[in-house]
């Protein structure tokens, strides 16, 4: 019953497509009998409600069906995507989950009982309402991941309300809020999911030529990689209607080359974070950093500079982690913000902004002009700890082509001391060959150098 209002558009839609998959078309006909025969399965199998269900998959016509088939029995979902193997079992006993079900990459079906009872409070409160779970994991760049756990339920709610149809990359995975949301938001609108093979620049731009992509949600750091690729210029792009970007924050160097190069694209700002899933947004223009966030479902406020959310699809909780809301009921998202009327500019996770003597450096602030630099392909700022000033800043840069470490370090230096305080200018360069970010397209800080892929 929770998902009959996205099968009634399913028979609504029949011979339109719902998704492109390995360059193959399923229609929503199809993708409405998959689901009925998952549902069926799901019976078969007597999978309870309630239960706690680990699904290890990646898009496909089936991946969607089984999803939609495990909620409306009211079970608690745990997706886990091939690029989170390297935590896989972490996850699923932080999950404490009783069932799995994984489906190959030739979209074959294992299932099996894991032999444990799940037990958290949490998932109490859900099996009490009678309704469906989700449980996503964060994938910040330091620190243990997190188990948010969400009511399915009003989730589904906002995407009751009918908006603009697009043919859309599902770019954030299978197992990230943002790609659920990108799924259920395409599917209830009656637009096509298109599904790629490869996430790199030419692969991801290859099927926005081929399928006429007209909506790509995406990250930042994936938007400089099309940028210093040069991806662009090897495929026709003219379908594209809207790039959003969110997951971190967007440099404006960044922001303003992309616009450049394609005026007629909207740019726009989303805010998401696994805690809350993905609120509704409005960018004051195209190659603007100042974003409304928030619409009929969420509340927003700034506390001492510090971003606060409120609304119904907010986590219930933490599976393995303390409660992070106010005593009146607000989730302190860590972020911090500027404020300009309804507007907002996010500067950064608290965590992440380096303290010098007390005064405050914002890596994205930095990185954006060290992106305007000649020879750099990317760079990532963080802080290092130091008996005189608290912390200093660091860069950790990857260029386009060799250059002389400390030609460059001088360069780099010279280059800051025109745009930004000295306080702010990196104490230390490191020059690495290594990527800078995360399996997600999320920009990794910190003093350990990512591992080369």
């Amino acid at each position: 019953m929770f998902v009959d209002f996205l099968l009634e558009g399913f028979e609504r839609n029949q011979a339109a497509d719902a998704m492109v998959w390995k360059h193959s078309a399923t229609t929503y006909g199809t993708l409405l009998a998959k689901t009925r025969q998952w549902q069926a399965k799901i019976e078969e199998l007597a999978i309870p409600p309630g239960a706690v269900v680990i699904v290890e998959a990646e898009y496909s016509p089936t991946a969607i069906a089984l999803l939609l088939a495990l909620v409306s029995r009211g079970v608690i979902v745990v997706p886990i995507s091939s690029a989170a193997r390297a935590k896989r079992q972490e996850f699923i006993e932080i999950a404490q989950g009783e069932w799995s079900i994984t489906l190959s990459a030739d979209d074959e079906f294992h299932c099996t009982q894991l032999g444990r009872t799940a037990n958290h409070p949490l998932y109490s409160r859900l099996k009490s309402l009678a309704h469906p779970g989700l449980v996503v994991f964060s994938s910040g760049s330091t620190g243990k991941s997190k188990g948010a756990v969400h009511d399915f339920v009003p989730l589904l709610e906002k995407f009751r309300t009918p908006r603009k149809a697009f043919r859309t990359v599902p770019f954030l995975l299978f197992d990230h809020l943002g790609g659920v949301n990108t799924v259920l938001y395409t599917l209830s609108n009656g637009g096509c999911i298109v599904t790629v093979s490869s996430r790199t620049p030419d692969g991801v731009l290859a099927h926005v030529e081929q399928h006429k992509v007209e909506l790509l949600p995406t990250s930042p750091t994936f938007i400089n990689l099309i940028i210093i690729s040069e991806a662009y210029k090897r495929h026709d792009l003219s379908s594209l209607k809207v790039v959003t970007y969110g997951t971190e924050p967007m440099p404006e160097s960044t922001l303003k080359r992309f616009h450049a190069l394609f005026p007629d694209i909207t740019l726009q700002q989303t805010y998401g974070l696994s805690e809350i899933g993905v609120l509704r947004s409005k960018s004051k223009s195209s190659d603007s950093l100042w974003v409304k966030v928030g619409g009929s479902e969420f509340q927003t406020r700034v506390i001492d500079g510090i971003l606060h959310i409120k609304g119904n699809s907010v986590m219930l909780g933490y599976l393995n982690a303390e409660n992070p809301f106010t005593d009146d009921g607000w989730l302190n998202t860590g972020d911090r913000v500027l404020e300009d009327g309804e507007y907002i500019r996010i500067l950064g996770r608290e965590s992440e902004i380096i303290n010098v003597g007390g005064e405050k450096v914002y890596p994205a602030e930095v990185e954006s002009v060290i992106q305007e630099m000649e020879n750099v392909a990317d760079v990532a700022v963080f802080k290092e700890a130091n008996i005189f000033t608290g912390n200093i800043p660091c860069a950790r840069v990857t260029l386009k082509t060799p250059e002389d470490a400390q030609a460059f370090t001088h360069r780099l230096k010279q280059y800051c001391s025109q745009r930004l305080d000295r306080y702010k200018i990196p104490v230390k360069v490191r020059i690495t060959e290594h990527v800078q970010y995360s399996e997600r397209f999320k920009r990794m800080r910190g003093e350990q150098v990512p591992a080369a892929r």
